[in-house]
């Protein structure tokens, strides 16, 4: 039978890249991201409407559960 690796495996072996590396990536300026910590961020409200005319892209939903 094949073994699996546990949550925490899974979460310590992610590479994490700084969130202004992924905006840049998906084309979100630093000035629209409003960071929260190091990989975490909010978009603002300002590039939301700047964008709305846009052709419909992809939506990603990310949860997390504490203990």
């Amino acid at each position: 039978m094949a073994e699996y690796k546990s949550d925490i495996e899974i979460a310590r072996g992610a590479k994490k890249q700084p969130i202004q590396a992924i905006g840049e990536k998906i084309g979100i300026p630093n000035e629209h991201l409003l960071p929260y910590g190091h990989d975490k961020a909010k978009v603002s409200a300002e590039f939301i409407k700047s964008v709305k005319g846009n052709k419909d892209g992809k939506l990603i939903l990310v949860t997390a559960i504490n203990p």
